[in-house]
């Protein structure tokens, strides 16, 4: 056989079998890149120009590769969690074109991207995919089309795959336009698909996405890295009964056809797309809630403050570029407390207690505007970039309209749960407790935890008292903003930033005080407390001492216990009290005394019952087991379901019942929820 027509077969073999980093044009070149790249494949690698006494001797083929396990290792130069190159290549403009269909749950049609080539002689270009089904891709160039060679590897479990797009030699720097036909998978990872009876019409389904942190790549083939910003518009087609929003502008509207628009460049995160039976209500000049209409008026009553919100947030951080801000409350599904689409919050409805006291979850995304949407963390192993700073503006917002006692009461009750994180979640991956975490091996959602809000916002705030206060280091805020806006960041940049502005200044002996070893590469709790006013604190340190140490003859007639507190008080007693190493006598009648003493039995407020379920569970009271399910059926939101589930897989009696639980509510679940929560129940 000639070497022509192994060759060709050899072509036709790696198309077959996902094969695809190779030169066709040079196969002994190819037979490099296929040992180079093809780490990990499931199936042993042959080359038709390989064989055991040289070239075309023999008809046997030798395997270049076999398969041994290994780490996943970083996918990318830039971005460990990303195939795509950007220091290479860059989107600037996605023009999407979807058809929604609820049938097949899918989403088809197509994306065209506007790209910018950073380097001559360009080959190829490496997209993220998860489960995407490619149907052409066309490079687009002076009105003719003409069609390129891709190519899909083998996928990373949790992480997806790479689309290969070959580009025709000599491709040059500049505008490069693409478009790739494509359909979703029925089980996309980052869309979630409601039946009638999942809503709360009963009547209409219900789609929404959720994307961060690197599940776009289930819903566009696409740069899936923050180190990526880039404008888009989309059309998108839907039934015509429903509503559909975006984290983008409405640029028209008709039934069954809505058009968005996005002006300012954002990552790929943060493409959000929700269809249902949706109606609104106004909370501002320039916000509305969005809901189902059984809900939405007590929407509209319960973040009623976002208005007073967004204002606050643009006089601490500057002008609002966003145009809109409008809020969408989720279905029970949504698996986070709140996500920072921009112009669009998607929301939990969790956030629903009756009297406002969970509202501060949106004056968390509205800092995002600024911190993370204008602002972002060049990949996920800054995170604490994001997050850090959203908590640390947030708790600003909170504290000019609630005043500084509430400020520093959250930012101690945050630490709370930051401990609880680590002694639970983290226990076994305490590298992940850094602020600067590694993701060579990991993936976002595994990393995912509270370390980079909690205590990034501590740093923040330790930085902030460090160089003279809020009226010093709010103006530094301001300016680190603006320096920064529309731009992607590592922490390096945000140390930079910090020396630049304040080296000729009387503070610049500050600058040497830091010790940034000591807090981005220290594992732990943070290595600094800074001094917070401990007034509204020490009171549910006080009760959670009493109930831990007391037993319940003891507490039944004390006063001490029936003192009035605050709902955020109660939140952070119940939180502390969890925390408690031992606690006396943990009974039914303590539990009855405690639901009594505080009325929680009645409470519709989320986090309440979220920590009385939790401390039922310590109590092994197993005839409560249905409650506890019950309110782990209630709402998928992981900062409530997977302590739940962690605390019931140690809980022998228990732990087959949540096992079954799980498995007959999973696919009612986002799949971050599900693949963390199998995680916690060491089914995985």
């Amino acid at each position: 056989m000639s070497i022509a027509k192994r060759v060709q077969q050899w072509a036709t073999f790696a198309r077959t079998w996902h094969i695809y980093d190779c030169t066709w044009q040079n196969p002994f070149e190819s037979a490099k890149l296929v040992k180079t790249h093809l780490m990990g494949l499931q199936k042993p690698i042959y080359h038709p120009m390989i064989f055991k006494r040289g070239l075309c001797t023999s008809h046997k083929l030798l395997p270049i590769y076999q398969i041994q396990r290994r780490n996943m290792g970083r996918l990318g130069n830039v971005d460990p969690s990303s195939y795509s190159q950007p220091d290479l290549i860059t989107t600037e403009h996605s023009a999407l074109n979807w058809t929604v269909d609820f049938e097949s749950t899918k989403i088809q049609g197509s994306v065209l991207h506007r790209f910018k080539v950073l380097t001559s002689n360009l080959d190829k270009i490496l997209l993220d995919v998860r489960d995407i089904n490619v149907t052409n891709a066309t490079l687009l160039a002076g009105g003719s089309e003409l069609p390129i060679n891709y190519f899909i590897s083998d996928a990373v479990d949790d992480i997806g795959q790479k689309l290969t797009l070959e580009l025709p030699s000599g491709t040059a720097k500049g505008s490069l336009n693409v478009r790739i036909d494509y359909e979703t998978s029925s089980s996309a990872s980052g869309l979630q698909w409601l039946n009638p009876t999942q809503t709360l019409g009963k009547e209409h389904p219900y789609m929404f996405s959720q994307c961060q942190a690197i599940h776009a790549r289930s819903v566009i083939p696409c740069q899936d890295t923050p180190a990526v910003k880039f404008t888009y518009d989309a059309t998108v087609e839907h039934p015509s009964e429903l509503t559909a929003l975006m984290s983008a502008l409405i640029d028209k509207k008709e039934p069954g056809r809505t058009q968005f628009k996005q002006e300012i460049p954002i990552p790929a995160y943060l493409v959000a797309i929700a269809i249902g039976k949706l109606v609104s209500r106004p909370l501002g000049e320039n916000s509305n809630v969005w809901a189902e209409e059984a809900i939405v008026d007590a929407c509209a009553e319960e973040f009623s403050e976002t208005a007073t919100m967004l204002k606050t947030a643009s006089e601490l951080c500057g002008p609002y570029v966003w145009k809109q801000y409008d809020l969408l409350v989720m279905p029970p599904s949504f698996p986070f407390g709140g996500m920072e689409n921009p112009c669009l919050t998607f929301v939990t409805p969790t956030l629903l207690a009756g009297d406002k006291s969970l509202a501060d979850v949106v004056a968390h995304e509205i800092a995002h505007s600024w911190t993370g949407n204008l602002v972002t963390n060049k990949n996920f192993e800054h995170f604490w970039l994001n997050e850090g700073f959203t908590v640390f503006v947030e708790s600003k917002i909170v504290g000019r309209m609630q005043g500084a006692k509430e400020l520093d009461f959250k930012m101690l009750s945050n630490l709370t749960d930051l401990q609880e994180c680590m002694r639970t979640q983290l226990d076994k991956t305490p590298e992940l407790t850094k602020l600067v975490v590694d993701l060579s091996n990991c993936g976002p959602d595994d990393a995912f935890s509270s370390v980079p809000y909690i205590k990034g916002s501590t740093f923040l705030r330790y930085l902030e008292d460090l160089f003279g206060g809020p009226t010093v280091f709010e103006p530094f805020l301001r300016d680190y903003l603006k320096k920064f806006a529309y731009k992607s960041i590592e922490t390096n940049d945000f140390k930079s930033a910090l020396y630049d502005y304040f080296i000729d200044t009387d503070k610049k002996d500050k600058l040497s005080v830091v010790d940034w070893d000591l807090w981005l590469s220290t594992e732990g709790m943070p290595p600094i407390i800074p001094k917070f006013d401990e007034s509204l604190a020490n009171v549910t340190k006080e009760l959670a001492s009493l109930w831990s140490a007391k037993s319940v003859a003891e507490l039944t007639d004390g006063v001490e216990i029936k003192k009035n507190i605050s709902i955020h008080q109660l939140i952070d007693f119940l939180g502390k009290l969890i925390e408690s190493k031992d606690i006396a006598d943990l009974t039914e009648r303590k539990i009855d005394l405690l639901e009594s003493t505080y009325n929680l039995k009645s409470s519709k407020n989320a986090e309440v019952r979220f920590r009385l379920n939790r401390l039922i569970i310590r109590a092994r009271l197993i005839k409560r087991l249905d409650e506890i399910l019950e309110f782990a059926n209630s709402n998928f939101r992981m900062k409530f379901c997977r302590p739940i589930y962690r605390d019931l897989a140690g809980w022998p009696e228990a732990k087959p019942a949540a096992v079954r639980n799980f498995a007959s509510v999973k696919d009612q679940m986002m799949a971050v929820c599900s693949h963390t929560i199998e995680k916690d129940l060491g089914l995985k």
